[in-house]
């Protein structure tokens, strides 16, 4: 794909390979991970704002950054309130971050029901008051939408210029209505309108699993940009083959992960959490399914340690 440095207010990125927000799995260690892989921006799971300007110990949790983390920090924060939005993108908690991402394409039924997520893609004036709020605090702010609740209704263009004029930076934009969840055909033709629509970079976002996906999402769309959620989760070793950037040894790789989300977020939680990662990195490998059984057998990271050192990546 075409590689270029990406300019987000008077930030720049090394280059348009990002990582997505992704609840339950982008957490400091694997965002570390990708970044070291060729990942030119990196954001955390979505985190509540409200739950920030209550000084939520577990919100603040998701917030967390590895010392030797040295890349743009960029988080991503959702919420329907304006003014709790601004408070929190002004948060202590905050404080270390660069971009603030709104999200706006959430289709989780919980987040949708409470106005939250793709729900403000019905209401732009709500949604426009938000990313004012949140530009007075000073951050660099982005959007991630989706194209629409459903397929009745394309909001897309308008929606992305609306953006633009309430003072967004960039927008990333899934392919994808709200009701099609995260499967389906992505739709190309809307994620190319927003981009002719708007002078800020537009990202494009959804089915990228492979190198031949994001050569076709930046042809068909003329996107500044790629966001690859799924497609890390099983192989985050994609931002190397797209970026060029040189890899050591998988296995090293996968291990240091381990060890490090045990040092960080502890035993019971890396060993659960490395367990399912591990089982999706060896998809494609001979015998993936009865190995896939001795790692859920395993009952500590040592002893997931010990099986990972086995493995022929």
């Amino acid at each position: 794909m075409r590689l270029q440095k990406i300019n987000i207010g008077n930030l720049e990125t090394p280059n348009n390979v990002f990582l997505a927000p992704l609840a339950g799995y982008s957490n400091a260690v694997f965002r570390k991970m990708c970044y070291d892989l060729g990942a030119g921006l990196t954001f955390t799971e979505m985190v509540s704002a409200k739950g920030l300007c209550y000084d939520s110990q577990k919100t603040e949790e998701l917030l967390y950054v590895t010392d030797d983390y040295d890349g743009i920090k960029a988080c991503q924060l959702f919420g329907n309130d304006p003014e709790y939005m601004r408070r929190a993108c002004e948060c202590e908690a905050l404080a270390p971050f660069d971009i603030v991402d709104i999200n706006m394409g959430c289709p989780v039924p919980k987040i949708y029901k409470n106005g939250e997520g793709c729900a403000l893609l019905k209401d732009l004036k709500l949604a426009s008051k938000i990313i004012t709020e949140c530009k007075k605090s000073g951050k660099t702010i982005t959007a991630k939408i989706r194209i629409g609740v459903d397929d009745r209704e394309y909001v897309t263009a308008k929606f992305a210029r609306m953006c633009e004029d309430s003072g967004a930076d960039m927008i990333t934009v899934h392919g994808r209505t709200k009701d099609k969840i995260y499967s389906g055909e992505v739709n190309y033709r809307e994620i190319a309108l927003a981009k002719s629509a708007v002078h800020i970079p537009v990202i494009a976002n959804g089915g990228i699993l492979t190198p031949t996906d994001a050569d076709r999402i930046m042809v068909k769309t003329g996107a500044d940009g790629v966001m690859i959620a799924r497609g890390a989760i099983f192989n985050p070793w994609l931002f190397s083959t797209l970026t060029g950037k040189p890899i050591a040894d998988k296995k090293t790789a996968v291990l240091k992960q381990i060890a490090d989300t045990r040092d960080i977020m502890g035993e019971r939680f890396a060993l659960v959490f490395m367990r399912k990662l591990v089982g999706f990195y060896i998809k494609g490998i001979r015998g993936a399914n009865s190995l896939r059984i001795k790692l859920m057998n395993c009952r500590t990271t040592d002893e997931l340690s010990e099986a990972v050192g086995k493995l022929d990546f």
